[in-house]
């Protein structure tokens, strides 16, 4: 592997440009790819670890800088939790109800799901004060959506803009159960409630109008939870008080993280890669859906079940890809895949529209807003929708100067359109991708073939 391709240069320690320049005659990818572990997954063992009776043992936790900030904020909480590493770490918990009172400000960093998650559990415990915050990103993030419903269980928090922006304060309370009829799809909404339900007397119940990622429900049935599902009505209920018991969890790689190697492999010519050890949670498989509908040749491999988790390998090779519209039931389960998604369709003929996806505004970046204008600097056809995009494929892509705005999934999607554009393109801000991958790029090194 030459080391044409693929450059990086850091400045003052801190700022990273990736530069990609594939060869005039062109490069192709091949290989096997093991992928970080689940990031859902590994803050949800964290947090009810921390908060069990008894040991956790997690193995394969993804060691990004979100599920960093769980621990240390469940840290300064009491919880022990041994150095982070991916083979195993142990946890022992402090049990139900029992989260000390910590001597500073909690820090999210650049986690909403701490963040929300943990709202629900500091909300619940009466008698103890808790400050949270996070990057300058958190604090610009919607918290609204988690705090109103608290607020009608009885919650006090406090905060900017009317308690809907960090830094947020809580004065822990005991709870009243509420049955919370979601007005959107977030697995982060209903986990805040149902671990507001843990600690409160009776029946708590969220209704969801379309169903979001379920780790949580998974996770809290096997830590011992009450859990009543739904499926027809998009319904959970959690009866509390219940103690959890602490369990031994293996946590699957995360499909968030595969889709960037799905799609290179489909849209690099000749490619053939095999991504091993993916999360196929029916929750979140909407991209291998959504590039199935777009004619992507994707095989599921060696399918089997890892502590209640649906595991797979994923075979992919280089495909001919069609436009599609993807909108509707299906966003909520691939919400994160949407910026490498559209790069997808710029390499599919016809023209895709994504739509019902406005939640993508709020989130590390305005998701939408940064991908069209960063696409169309490459010579793209990309159309801002309110709530989506409209993308004209087939346009060749010219590298250029982009910028990630330091979000982890735009610097990893602009890096795989990189290698399909002809010259150089360089990427501003590209450490994002360490939020979530950190091993992303020497990954993409290794299955370079030219």
């Amino acid at each position: 592997m030459s080391h044409s391709v693929i450059t990086v240069e850091t400045q003052e320690n801190v700022s990273q440009k990736l530069f990609i320049q594939p060869p005039t005659s062109g490069l192709s990818l091949q290989g096997r790819i093991r992928i970080p572990g689940d990031k859902s997954i590994s803050h949800r063992a964290l947090l009810l670890g921390a908060i069990a009776q008894g040991q956790t043992q997690i193995k394969g936790l993804l060691l990004g800088e979100d599920p960093c900030s769980t621990a240390s904020c469940f840290q300064a909480m009491g919880a022990e939790i041994s150095e982070l590493n991916s083979e195993l770490v142990t946890v022992t918990g402090i049990g139900l109800g029992n989260l000390q009172e910590p001597t500073d400000v909690l820090n999210a960093g650049n986690s909403g799901t701490t963040m929300r998650l943990m709202l629900g559990l500091l909300a619940s415990h009466p008698g103890r004060f808790f400050t949270v915050t996070g990057d300058s990103s958190l604090r610009t993030r919607p918290m609204s959506r988690v705090v109103k419903p608290l607020q009608q269980m009885g919650a006090q928090i406090w905060g900017r803009k009317d308690g809907s922006l960090a830094p947020l304060a809580i004065s822990g309370q005991a709870l009243k159960p509420i049955h919370y009829h979601s007005p959107i799809a977030s697995a982060q909404v209903k986990s805040c409630i149902l671990l507001a339900g843990l600690l409160t007397e009776g029946q708590t119940t969220v209704t969801e109008p379309a169903l979001s990622r379920d780790h949580s429900e998974r996770m809290l049935k096997a830590f011992g939870a009450k859990l009543d599902i739904d499926p027809q009505t998009h319904s959970v209920t959690i009866t509390g008080p219940t103690q959890l018991v602490g369990q031994t969890v293996v946590v699957p790689g995360d499909i968030s993280s595969a889709a960037f190697w799905l799609v290179a492999g489909a849209i690099v010519p000749n490619s053939e890669l095999v991504i091993e050890n993916v999360g196929v949670n029916p929750t979140r498989t909407g991209i291998l859906e959504a590039l199935a509908m777009m004619g992507a040749d994707i095989q599921r491999l060696n399918e089997r079940e890892v502590a209640g988790e649906p595991v797979a390998d994923l075979r992919v090779r280089s495909s001919r890809l069609q436009s599609c519209t993807i909108a509707g039931e299906i966003i909520p389960r691939l919400i994160d895949e949407i910026p490498i998604l559209s790069v997808a369709s710029v390499f599919a003929t016809g023209t895709t529209v994504i739509k019902d996806a406005a939640e993508l505004r709020v989130k590390e970046s305005d998701r939408i807003a940064v991908m069209a204008q960063q696409l169309n600097k490459m010579g793209a056809k990309v159309t801002e929708l309110p709530d989506g995009m409209e993308i004209t494929g087939g346009t060749p892509l010219v590298g250029t100067d982009v910028d990630s705005y330091t979000d982890h999934r735009i610097a990893m999607s602009l890096a795989i359109a990189a290698l399909v554009a002809t010259g150089k393109t360089t990427i501003q801000r590209a450490e994002a991708a360490s939020i979530s991958y950190p091993n992303f790029v020497p990954t993409l090194e290794t299955v370079i073939s030219q």
